[in-house]
């Protein structure tokens, strides 16, 4: 599953409470080039590279999608974890870029594409300023970025609007459910002949 959209809408929160609640379900931890903020820990909130490594990986064929986020920040998602987690039958929530998440469409046909967005830009201003991580030209430089994101979102196939947490999540909950019924991915466990 592929949550995606502006920062400050909430995706991150969605994809680790959807971790949390449920055994199926797993966290894709992704690899960046940026520093490291207080309180995040390696391997759990992203695996902290140097350049030249991140750039050895994508080399290497390491990264299921790999892309420059916000200036000079390099993320990917590493492709290993998330493949060895599908091959045990879990689930993996991705919560990565659009960019990103076009590049995964593209690597694993049956990803479910799920863009987040808040109610008003408004509302994504206040919870950037809410969060107090950045000074307000990096909230700027995040502001100006939500035009070319919300240009990706015809790659994705739901839209969940996170104005209430707890009615985005149950939406989050419901298209997961929806497509572990969808019938192609049900009919390739069938013993029946159809």
């Amino acid at each position: 599953m592929v949550l995606s959209g502006p920062s400050g809408s909430g995706k991150s929160t969605l994809a680790r409470r959807l971790v949390d609640e449920h055994d199926g379900v797993v966290f894709s931890v992704s690899a960046t080039t940026r520093e490291r903020r207080k309180g995040e820990q390696e391997g759990v909130d992203y695996y902290f590279l140097s350049r030249e490594k991140f750039q050895a990986d994508i080399d290497a064929g390491l990264f299921l999608e790999h892309a420059r986020v916000f200036g000079d920040h390099l993320y990917g998602t590493p492709r290993a974890p998330v493949e060895a987690a599908l091959g045990r039958g879990l689930d993996v929530a991705l919560e990565i870029d659009v960019q990103g998440g076009v590049q995964i469409k593209k690597a694993v046909e049956d990803a479910v594409m799920i863009f987040i967005l808040p109610p008003s830009p408004e509302i994504l201003a206040e919870r950037l300023r809410a969060r107090g991580r950045e000074d307000e030209t990096a909230i700027q430089r995040r502001l100006q970025e939500v035009p070319k994101e919300l240009g990706y979102a015809a790659h994705y196939e739901y839209l969940v609007i996170n104005d209430d947490l707890d009615t985005a999540y149950e939406q989050l909950c419901a298209i997961r459910q929806a497509e572990k019924c969808r019938f192609d991915h049900r009919s390739k466990k069938l013993r029946w002949k159809i």
